[in-house]
């Protein structure tokens, strides 16, 4: 059963909703940018195997590591995660199926072989660059 969306509670909620990026978010460029400098090629948006409508933020496919660079508001990071007063028991369904879904896709990704890696958008992209690599690499032998 799908759900309804909830009606907007104002024009500049709406508007605000409306432009948040799904993808080449400003943490996943500084990720990306630190990645490339360092010599490390992946691939975007690879779709995640048996699994329509998800994709891996960056992948590295033949050392297959998948990351993901999750936004604290729609995956629920539990130190920055908030929620929304108007329609709260749409959005609490909603973003508790955010959550369910990176699980899922987690563990479908690891039962066949990929090592996952997730982090928050507040986490420095430097750090998560380096801890990138560091898979990567260990991937690679």
């Amino acid at each position: 059963m799908k759900s309804v969306p909830p009606v907007p509670s104002s024009a500049q909620v709406s508007l605000r909703m409306s432009k948040q990026g799904r993808r080449d978010t400003e943490p996943e460029m500084a990720v990306r940018r630190l990645l490339y400098a360092a010599g490390l090629r992946y691939r975007l948006q690879r779709k995640v195997p048996g699994m329509p409508r998800r994709s891996i933020d960056i992948a590295f496919p033949g050392a297959r590591v998948a990351v993901f660079l999750d936004g604290c508001f729609w995956h629920g990071c539990p130190e920055h995660a908030t929620s929304p007063r108007s329609n709260a028991e749409w959005w609490r369904t909603k973003l508790d199926r955010n959550m369910a879904r990176d699980t899922e896709t987690t563990e479908r990704l690891r039962s066949e072989g990929w090592t996952v890696l997730r982090f928050w958008e507040h986490e420095t992209p430097e750090l998560v660059a380096r801890r990138v690599a560091d898979a990567v690499h260990r991937a690679r032998g």
